[in-house]
């Protein structure tokens, strides 16, 4: 009686994932088909941002008319506009740029003075990637408003990656604040800044 032999399984892999250049990604807009989404571009991948619920939109109005209150030369600030970070372009909710909307005429900002986003269910999502990409793109000041744990998150003095991967840089200081205490900006230590105003 002959021994029967067993197939080989077939070699197991994973599915090609497609990755898209800036440039193609800025066609796609243009054509419109991301029309009524939230989309992003972060190491190649189009990334569809969840839906803004109605505490995360009155945030970021707060967060708005708080710092064009306390504006001042030389700085001005985007909200839900595109950062050009190499062949990444994440839509921050809120940043404060160098110079005056004028300078970004033909270009979209290349860096900024601190970024800000705002968390519920982003919240491990801005942590990690968003943290490490706003770090390797030199960004002094990253702040995270966390409204899960009602405090605000500081992150500061941004580390290089390692050039075979993105997603290793780090902050070297994070402070956290509570409601009741102030901040000052690494950009305007001038300002002081009631974290209750962002955080209620």
């Amino acid at each position: 009686m002959s021994q029967a032999t067993l197939a080989q399984p077939a070699e197991q892999t994973s599915p090609a994932r497609r990755k898209f250049t800036l440039d193609e990604y800025h066609r796609l807009v243009q054509q419109g088909f991301f029309d009524g989404e939230r989309v992003e571009l972060i190491d190649g991948e189009i990334v569809c941002m969840a839906p803004t619920g109605p505490e995360h939109s009155s945030t970021k109005s707060r967060a708005l008319m708080t710092l064009l209150r306390l504006s001042g030369e030389g700085w001005h600030v985007r909200i839900d506009d595109p950062l050009a970070l190499g062949e990444h372009e994440p839509v921050p909710d809120v940043a404060i740029v160098p110079g005056s909307p004028d300078d970004y005429r033909t270009a979209h900002p290349s860096t900024a003075l601190l970024v800000i986003e705002i968390a519920d269910t982003s919240l491990e999502y801005d942590r990690t990637v968003k943290m490490s990409l706003y770090a390797s793109a030199g960004i002094p000041e990253y702040w995270i408003v966390n409204l899960v744990e009602r405090r605000l998150e500081v992150y500061r003095e941004p580390s290089a990656p390692a050039p075979e991967t993105l997603f290793n840089a780090l902050y070297r200081s994070l402070r956290l604040y509570r409601p009741e205490e102030s901040i000052a900006p690494l950009f305007a230590p001038e300002m002081n800044l009631k974290v209750e105003e962002l955080i209620r």
